[in-house]
């Protein structure tokens, strides 16, 4: 018999961005069980970057079908769950299905959600929910945004069947912060692709990225994220600046019409320091893999959120990676990393510069095997697999 799991929340597949978008991505891709039927929600704007513009398409085996959503500022996310989910719900009635499964990512709309658990009860279904992370902690929300964020997810914690969440962290919060409402929960980690990139230092894509910005291979820092405060930057570049290092500081980033940059620039002054070098967002993969592949070290400053997505390619390709020291980052490096606090990086960069060819490397090792063990999507897909299906 078909497991029928619809899933709510992504922007959909094909994934042009965004973590919820790669793991719906990995987790179809990678299918290894043909008892299950996946159906996806898809914003419309979405697809059509992908030049899908039916209501109703397939890809990589599962039934995706794309939902329109209005224009209407921060509401537009909690109206798209919302209609996808009504949709979701009619689809499993039209098909008879048997114990359907509904997986919403993220807590967006939690003051409806009691409306649907009892649509989904009453066809037999399950509601199954990823928390993500402290949104409700993220500086870009207003406070009444926040407000709503926590209020949200205490709703969603309430009426969930069973909560999903990719970080043991994110569990222990779950468990403490509503433990009235008893929820169920069980932890399934984010995962990443393993495998090297297809260039070589003599590909004329690589060598045309590296003379524009002006930088070499082995000779930089590295971060890959989005450019918002949580994530240290301010930390990160004022540290940068302190140390004595030669090395130059690497950051692909968007930061096109972001006031955070032009804040950051007024109280660090990183634009005197001439080893800081602000590339830009990087597309191609192949080619962004290869630029962490050979970076000196990665700096990771990301502090809200479970098993981040960036962490985990770090690890899988950069030689030696120098993380926030937080439980988020702790729980997936464990001693395969160099932990900073926001105030000692300088130092951290110092002696991470002093460490022998060998002391990097088996770092190295001890970083792509622990990714490899708990966190490939083949490993991944299959945890999730056996959930659906229990």
């Amino acid at each position: 018999m078909k497991k029928n799991v619809y899933i709510i929340g992504s922007k959909g597949i094909p994934a042009n961005y965004g973590g919820f978008e790669t793991f719906v991505e990995k987790l179809t891709e990678y299918q290894q069980c043909k008892n299950i039927k996946y159906y996806v929600a898809c914003m419309r704007e979405n697809s059509l970057k992908s030049g899908v513009n039916t209501d109703i398409f397939e890809h990589n085996g599962a039934t995706c079908f794309n939902v329109d959503v209005p224009s209407i500022g921060p509401a537009k996310a909690i109206w798209y769950d919302v209609a996808a989910l009504n949709k979701a719900i009619k689809f499993a009635i039209e098909n008879n299905d048997v114990s359907p499964d509904f997986y919403v990512l993220a807590c967006r709309i939690g003051p409806f959600i009691h409306y649907f658990k009892k649509k989904i009860q009453s066809i037999g279904g399950r509601l199954l929910v990823n928390p993500d992370g402290h949104e409700w902690l993220r500086e870009k929300w207003s406070l009444p945004v926040r407000k709503y964020w926590k209020f949200s997810e205490s709703l969603m914690v309430k009426y969930a069947d069973l909560l999903v969440c990719d970080s043991k962290n994110i569990e222990l919060y779950i468990q403490n912060e509503y433990k009235k409402y008893k929820p169920e929960t069980t932890y399934i980690a984010y995962g990443t692709d393993l495998s090297k990139s297809k260039f070589s230092s003599d590909s004329e894509i690589v060598r045309k990225w590296f003379q524009e910005k002006n930088i070499s291979e082995n000779n930089y820092y590295l971060v890959v994220g989005r450019f918002v405060p949580e994530n240290n930057y301010a930390s990160m570049l004022r540290e940068f600046i302190k140390s004595n290092s030669k090395k130059d500081f690497v950051l692909v980033t968007n930061v096109e019409k972001n006031s955070f940059f032009e804040k950051l620039k007024l109280e660090t002054k990183f634009d005197q320091d001439p080893r800081i070098n602000f590339v830009g967002t990087v597309y191609d993969q192949n080619l962004l893999k290869y630029i962490r592949e050979n970076a000196f070290a990665y700096f990771h400053g990301h502090e809200v959120g479970g098993t981040n997505p960036s962490l985990l390619e770090a690890l899988a390709s950069t030689k030696l990676n120098l993380l926030l020291d937080v439980g988020f980052n702790r729980e997936v490096a464990e001693d395969s990393a160099i932990y900073w606090k926001k105030d000692d990086l300088s130092m951290v960069i110092e002696n991470a510069e002093s460490l022998s060819i060998n002391e990097i490397s088996q770092l190295q090792s001890k970083a792509f095997a622990r990714v490899k063990e708990q966190f490939s999507w083949e490993f991944i897909v299959s945890e999730y697999e056996q959930m659906f299906l229990a």
